[in-house]
């Protein structure tokens, strides 16, 4: 594939809007020159943060938005006075219109996910996507999803997230065949809810060619990288984020207390302060930023919002390697397995003995979670 990548940027997402987006940008120019970007949100805001980067702008093309998703709305708030003219719908449009390769945003994750499933719609056969996030571990990094697209998931659900994990691993790491782990509260055969039971037990069954499941892992085998890819449902895996990051946090705090509570403490550090480097640099949460939308027609990455220039920079590369890879395209082929059940014509022959009010409430269920 070629090194030129085009990138589609909701430059007034996240916490600090322009001002990382464009310093972002001109970060990942200067690691792949081939990047053309398209700048979406407020021109006065924009235009003179792309006048002082002139390689940047030369590489870069800035359509003017009024609108902005705002950090605290609904994602049906957003979708009701941003639909069709938002920076951040914009910036998901163009990549359906097929202006751009992918689109990142650091804005709203409610409402960046219910833009891109409203605008780009799913891939054949996936009902709701999933939030692929890199996860530093003690093996290197595995991928762990859902880390917040969705609440609750049947074991199809689970399976495809698998499946499109297996799929994401075999292109970031390159590797044959993923290994895979479901995440539960023990290893054990009758431990868990129950669609993780089933979806572990189908996964045994059906033998994928493109993935090795291992069984259940436990939540403190994520860091230790017992497998490539752990899945999970939405809340869980968010919980497990949070929790991963809070605790590096944490860590470092504790680190730096240490280092400066007496004299001999300094003088240790200074002669480890290439080991507490190389630590610092490991546990940055920059490294790790930006998450992959996975189970959509198009690319869709999200940043942190809180992220500085070189974590958002991270956030577009990730993208970057997803499309000079073409993931989306690998992971339409790992779907189309054998034997695989389709919901939506199970749902129609549900209707069609039950009666058309049962199907209306399985789909409203479906929608809320």
């Amino acid at each position: 594939m070629s090194d030129k990548v085009r990138i589609a940027l909701d430059a007034m997402g996240g916490d600090h809007g322009p001002a990382v987006a464009v310093a972002g940008a001109e970060l990942a120019l200067a690691r792949h020159p081939g990047s053309e970007f398209l700048f979406f949100g407020d021109s006065a805001l924009i235009a003179p943060l792309l006048d002082a980067r002139p390689k940047l702008k030369s590489a870069s093309r800035l359509v003017h938005t009024d609108i902005a998703v705002r950090m605290a709305d609904k994602p049906s708030q957003a979708l009701r006075y941003g639909r069709w003219k938002s920076s951040m719908w914009l910036a998901i449009d163009a990549v359906k219109k097929g202006d751009a390769d992918m689109v990142v945003s650091g804005g709203n994750t409610g409402a960046l996910m219910a833009m891109s499933k409203f605008n780009l719609k799913t891939l054949s056969g996936i009902e709701r996507p999933a939030i692929a996030a890199l996860w530093p571990t003690l093996r290197g990094e595995s991928i762990v999803l859902d880390v917040g697209a969705s609440i609750g998931a049947d074991a199809e659900h689970l399976i495809d997230l698998a499946v499109m994990g297996a799929a994401t691993a075999r292109i970031l790491f390159g590797l044959q065949r993923p290994t895979v782990g479901l995440l539960n509260i023990g290893v054990e055969e009758a431990k868990g809810l129950e669609q993780v039971r089933e979806a572990g037990r189908l996964l045994r069954e059906e033998n994928f060619p493109d993935l090795d499941y291992l069984g259940f892992v436990e939540g403190d085998d994520i860091g230790r990288g017992k497998v490539d890819v752990v899945v999970t449902e939405g809340f869980a895996g968010n919980i497990a984020l949070k929790a991963a990051e809070g605790t590096a946090r944490q860590i470092g705090e504790y680190l730096k207390g240490a280092m400066t509570r007496s004299l001999s403490a300094r003088i240790g550090y200074l002669f480890a302060r290439s080991a507490f480097r190389q630590l610092r640099e490991r546990m940055d949460p920059r490294r790790a930023n930006g998450g992959v939308f996975l189970g959509l027609n198009g690319i869709v990455i999200k940043s942190h919002g809180g992220t500085d220039a070189e974590g958002f920079a991270a956030a577009i590369e990730l993208g970057y390697g997803v499309v000079q890879d073409e993931l989306l395209a690998k992971i339409r082929a790992a779907l189309e397995r054998p034997g695989k059940p389709r919901r939506h014509t199970q749902s129609q022959a549900l209707g069609q003995a039950v009666g058309s009010q049962v199907l209306g409430s399985q789909i409203v269920g479906g929608a809320a979670s």
